[in-house]
């Protein structure tokens, strides 16, 4: 099962729990099963098909940029990071 790295401002839905473990093959699946466990955790962390506005993703240290749809391995640690943007 994936490890997912919980932030600390959405561990008030983990009773302070920093680090789970999910099912999931996907992002989506993943998601799913965080809601399942921890009931408000969607609503945080997606938007329909894509992460919640100012939210992204790392799998294995490397950020995704294909949302929802993002594959997941079965020892995979998933880090949820406020979403970068701004340069010249």
């Amino acid at each position: 099962m994936p490890t997912v790295h919980i932030p600390p401002q959405m561990r008030d839905l983990t009773g302070g729990k920093a680090v789970v473990r999910v099912k999931g093959k996907s992002m989506r699946q993943v998601v799913a099963a965080l809601e399942a466990d921890f009931p408000g955790m969607a609503a945080r962390l997606q938007d329909g098909d894509r992460f919640a506005s100012g939210l992204t993703a790392s799998i294995d240290g490397v950020i995704t940029n294909r949302g929802m749809f993002a594959a997941v391995g079965e020892e995979s640690e998933v880090h949820f990071h406020p979403a970068l943007g701004g340069g010249a």
